[in-house]
Order: C-alpha cells, then sequence, then structure tokens
C-alpha cells in the first residue's frame, strides 16, 4: 500500500520545494494539497470538524501552484489535490493548469475534486449552494471534452461551454486519475461511478460499511469492479488503521501532517517512517 501525506501549506509552514525532496528521499508515495481561495471573516457555516476554523485555513497556499514547485524538484513523487473546489473554478482555465502540471509531471497528478462546505466561501464564486454537485458534474464534464484527442464540442448547463478546440498540453493517459471526496450517500457514489476513478473519504471511519455501497453503485453503472479505488484520506495512523485499509483492498492511504514548520513537519515524517 502507497503512504502518501497530505498538509495545509501556507506561508508560516514548511516549504513545497523542501516537503517535496524530503518525501520522495524518506520513500514516501505521494504529497496532496487542499484548498480554500478565501475564508470570508463573516461566517454563518459551522466548521464541520466542530469550535473553531483553525488558522491555516484562510492562509492556505494554492496548490496547483504549490505541486507545480514540487513536480520541478522531484522525479517519482505522485501529486494531487485533497481538494479542489471544482465549482470555484473557471473549468476552461482549470483544465488547462491541470493539464498542464501533469504533462511537466510526467502523468504524476491526481485530481481529488469536492464541494467544499463553507457556503460563504463558495457564495463569493457565485455557486448556488443547492445544485453545486450538478454544477460541479457540468464542469467536470466540460474539462474531459477539452483533454480529448480531438476537438470536442461540450455544451454546459450553467453557463459555461466550449467550442470544438485545440487545447494542449494533453494530461498522461487522456485524463488525470480523478477521485471524489465527500461523506458517504447515494449521491456521491453515484457521481463516483458515473464521473471518477474512485473515493477519497476523510479519515476512512465507517469504511467496511460503506465500501459494499459503493461497489454495488459502481458495477451498477457497468464499471470495472476491479478498476475502483479508494484512498483513506488525512488519516492519522496506527498499525491497525493501516491493516485495515489494506484488507478492505485499499492501495494507497494519505496520512495526515501538521500545519507546522520544518522541524515539526521533519518530526512527524520520521515518526511515520514506520509505516512505510
Amino acid at each position: 500500500m502507497r503512504i502518501s501525506t497530505t498538509i495545509f501549506l501556507t506561508d508560516e509552514t514548511i516549504s513545497p520545494v523542501r516537503l517535496a525532496r524530503e518525501l520522495e528521499q524518506r520513500g514516501f508515495g505521494g504529497l496532496y494539497l487542499p484548498e480554500h481561495t478565501h475564508i470570508p471573516v463573516a461566517r454563518d457555516t459551522d466548521y464541520p470538524a466542530g469550535g473553531e476554523l483553525p488558522r491555516e485555513y484562510g492562509r492556505t497556499l494554492d496548490p496547483l501552484v504549490a505541486l507545480g514547485q514540487a513536480a520541478a524538484v522531484t522525479e517519482r513523487l505522485a501529486l494531487g489535490t485533497g481538494i479542489t473546489l471544482i465549482t470555484e473554478h473557471d473549468p476552461i482555465a482549470l483544465a488547462k493548469q491541470i493539464a498542464t502540471l501533469d504533462h511537466l509531471s510526467g502523468g504524476r497528478f491526481t485530481l481529488g475534486l469536492g464541494f467544499g462546505w463553507n457556503k460563504e466561501e463558495a457564495a463569493d464564486h457565485g455557486v448556488e449552494w443547492s445544485t453545486r454537485r450538478e454544477l460541479g458534474r457540468d464542469r467536470l464534464d466540460l474539462m474531459r471534452a477539452l483533454w480529448a484527442p480531438e476537438p470536442t464540442a461540450y455544451e454546459g448547463a450553467f453557463g459555461h461551454s466550449v467550442r470544438p478546440s485545440e487545447a494542449w498540453p494533453k494530461p498522461a493517459g487522456g485524463a488525470p486519475r480523478i477521485l471524489l471526496g465527500g461523506a458517504a450517500g447515494p449521491r456521491t457514489f453515484a457521481q463516483i461511478a458515473a464521473q471518477t476513478d474512485g473515493w477519497m473519504p476523510i479519515g476512512g471511519r465507517g469504511l467496511t460499511e460503506a465500501l459494499p455501497v459503493l461497489r454495488e453503485a459502481w458495477e451498477e453503472a457497468g464499471r470495472d469492479p476491479k478498476a475502483l479505488e479508494v484512498v483513506p484520506y488525512a488519516v492519522l495512523p496506527t498499525r491497525g488503521k493501516l491493516d485495515h485499509y489494506a484488507e478492505l483492498g485499499c492501495q494507497e492511504v494519505v496520512l495526515q501532517l501538521p500545519p507546522e514548520g520544518e522541524a515539526e513537519v521533519l518530526r512527524v515524517l520520521d515518526a511515520y517512517a514506520e509505516y512505510l
């Protein structure tokens, strides 16, 4: 099982370059970065984990820019987002950014997608909260049209369309690996089966009960049962947890690093070395 990592990189933490080099040298499999464009100060939306919103949420680096730095100083380290808030982007521009990063990194990019939790942040991007899932699905379909090998038109339902276009570079393999984040449930599982390569559940709790339901939705959509990928994300590891994920068939797990400076992050990497 590949052991990857995630961290809220900010202007106050270890740098992307330093972290990426350390991860590759130590034998970790990948680096995934989260996204928040901004955090409105006046906020009615509760922090999902409870309590005060941690400081790092409002200071997060742009993940694609940071991953571009990481790509430039590594050769094998997998690179991903966990997650890209797809509804907060122009899909034509996002498709170009993703294709460029995947091309320049030699096909190492995974697009982790999600719809977010912060209603105020989404509203500033013009997102209607009740239709965010449908909007995200529409934008991913448009991006796939731009990644297609031949110029392909797409007529979107939410104001974004694209005519047949030359759009290069293309992601390796025609599209990056795509994983959808979100809580277990029929809508999430239907969207995973329809559009993506698998699921990225935060924390990995409840997988024993959820996986049979996801596999049923996957197979009902006509997908190859062996192709489904499940990647537990932002996990605080124990040997028991990782053994359990391996028994469930997970081929990758993403461990949470603290949003701290170099000394503390390297200390935690030292502690995580036993799981490699």
